[in-house]
């Protein structure tokens, strides 16, 4: 790292759960009317940053991560939409990172991006990022993404990524999608669970692979401390068990987005429910949702 500002302990003190109050954009009745900001940027800390994609650009509106360290950001998922028109994702992140370095001084500072998983509406705004300087972007799909962290030789192993001082922890957690991982950022205690775990459907293209995943994620929270478990979506409603429909636009009365680790355990009790049907199964916040 070049010269700049006295380096940022991100070790010092144990991770503490910040309040997560926040009113997320979730919509209007009528996109055509939609005053929203195409993403909604919430600072959990100096450091950390969470974004939000607009319903009106894109129904799936994912949650995005943006983690800061002495050396390097990591932006964690890129949305649903490619056009940075529609999407200005990059403009947004440039604009966080002008901030921070404003307060942080540094030369040669980098930005890594990496993915919880390949599905379209975590990937869309890869292409925002092509001819970044000093940004490198890490392809979501299982070949590309698996050995970067390593799992292609060991999918058991707890890869570390050092953004400089804060080294997150990242997990092989497949069944959602093939190629999924976990990150764990000791300096927050936060849980980025992807779309593996939150308040929505749960998607299972593997359910054997899903549940190991799910057993791995109680036994790695079991031994550090988690202050919130986010994933990138909310789709269940305040009511107990009811789901917003696939696409809307508008969901006025939705619940948190931040979980516990004990939802961990509520999924894992749920999954042994499953009939040989394989039919969905509502819990008050959250869907099993098996491929048939």
């Amino acid at each position: 790292m070049g010269t700049g500002r006295q380096l940022i302990d991100f070790t010092g003190t144990a991770p503490r759960a910040r309040p997560l109050d926040v009113r997320w954009i979730h919509g209007s009745p009528s996109a055509k009317h939609n005053t929203d900001p195409d993403i909604q940027v919430h600072a959990y800390d100096e450091h950390t940053f969470i974004l939000r994609q607009n319903m009106a650009v894109h129904y799936e509106a994912p949650f995005l991560f943006l983690l800061c360290g002495n050396e390097r950001a990591v932006l964690i998922d890129t949305g649903a939409t490619e056009s940075p028109e529609f999407f200005p994702l990059r403009r947004v992140v440039d604009a966080l990172l002008a901030d921070w370095l404003a307060r942080h001084p540094r030369e040669g500072y980098e930005l890594l991006v990496l993915h919880t998983h390949g599905h379209g509406d975590h990937v869309a705004g890869d292409g925002q990022f092509a001819g970044r300087p000093a940004t490198m972007v890490v392809g979501a799909d299982r070949p590309t993404a698996w050995p970067y962290f390593g799992f292609d030789t060991d999918p058991d192993a707890v890869a570390r990524v050092d953004l400089g001082g804060r080294v997150l922890e990242c997990l092989a957690t497949p069944g959602h999608h093939e190629a999924a991982v976990t990150f764990y950022d000791p300096a927050t205690g936060l849980l980025l669970t992807g779309d593996s775990v939150y308040p929505g459907r749960l998607y299972i293209q593997d359910l054997p692979a899903f549940t190991r995943s799910i057993e791995r994620l109680i036994a790695f929270a079991d031994r550090r401390p988690v202050t919130h478990v986010l994933g990138c979506h909310i789709e269940m409603t305040t009511e107990p068990g009811v789901d917003y429909p696939v696409r809307t636009t508008y969901q006025p009365a939705e619940p948190p987005l931040q979980l516990t680790p004990a939802h961990l355990r509520r999924i894992r009790d749920a999954l042994t429910e499953l009939d040989d049907g394989v039919t969905w199964r509502a819990r008050s916040d959250f869907v099993l949702c098996p491929h048939t």
